[in-house]
């Protein structure tokens, strides 16, 4: 199914800087195009991404937020928070959780978007790192019920923090997709906002935006469009 409405407000909330531009770049660019208010939460530093033993991780983990910065930039986004957690240490645990909830309510999305925990292997040579599963589960647990229910997280009311139910979630990365955004206008922009992640991208080349445009194509095909996202969606009725 192919999916054309546009959420007024969206929340992408990712495990790493680079998460959002890749897994659903695209569509968040469309969707900003089009007036929505997109908001970025990523849960990590990011200060891992290197295999030189001598780097200096702050420093790092400071680029990377410069990163997060001109991507949004490029993409249209309305903002980026981040929770700051060490690469490879955050858990499904009422803390992240209570983070996520607090983001929820405060930025009230109608929709939105994360990675999908159930999906974990893909092939033969790939499994899904540990910070995205651990992200998507805590991203749902936020969502339902714990965003829309008062006696969740009750001390965000003293904040000014009123619950807030989410209409639909987006699921990317995901090995069930049940509908597709085009994104043959924003594919372009998807790949240059991937693109200003430099210190992650260090000998990649014009190799990499083939490969980018062809998953684009390949999920294009499901959809009948040039180029697409695919998704796994839930949308919550009442």
């Amino acid at each position: 199914m192919l999916v054309d409405e546009v959420p007024a407000r969206a929340l992408a909330v990712y495990a790493h800087p680079d998460d959002p531009e890749i897994s659903a770049g695209g569509t968040l660019a469309r969707w900003a195009d089009a007036g929505a208010e997109v908001w970025v939460l990523i849960t990590t530093r990011g200060e891992k991404g290197t295999n030189d033993p001598n780097a200096d991780l702050d420093a790092l983990a400071r680029v990377r937020v410069e990163e997060t910065e001109a991507a949004s930039a490029k993409l249209g986004f309305a903002g980026h928070l981040h929770l700051e957690y060490g690469d490879g240490e955050i858990a499904d645990n009422p803390a992240l959780v209570g983070s996520i909830v607090r983001c929820v309510r405060d930025i009230r999305p109608e929709v939105v978007v994360c990675p999908d925990p159930t999906a974990v292997f893909f092939g033969d040579g790939y499994f899904n790192h540990r910070d995205h599963r651990v992200t998507g589960w805590a991203t749902l647990d936020a969502v339902a019920p714990a965003a829309g229910n008062p006696h969740y997280f009750p001390e965000h009311r003293s904040e000014g923090l009123d619950i807030h139910h989410v209409s639909a979630v987006y699921l990317t990365g995901t090995l069930e997709p049940n509908c597709w955004v085009d994104i043959s206008d924003t594919l372009e922009r998807k790949i240059d906002a991937l693109f200003c992640h430099a210190s992650q991208l260090t000998e990649t080349g014009e190799w990499f935006r083939e490969f980018l445009r062809t998953s684009a194509e390949e999920a294009g095909a499901a959809a009948d469009v040039a180029y697409a996202e695919g998704f796994r969606r839930i949308t919550f009725l009442g």
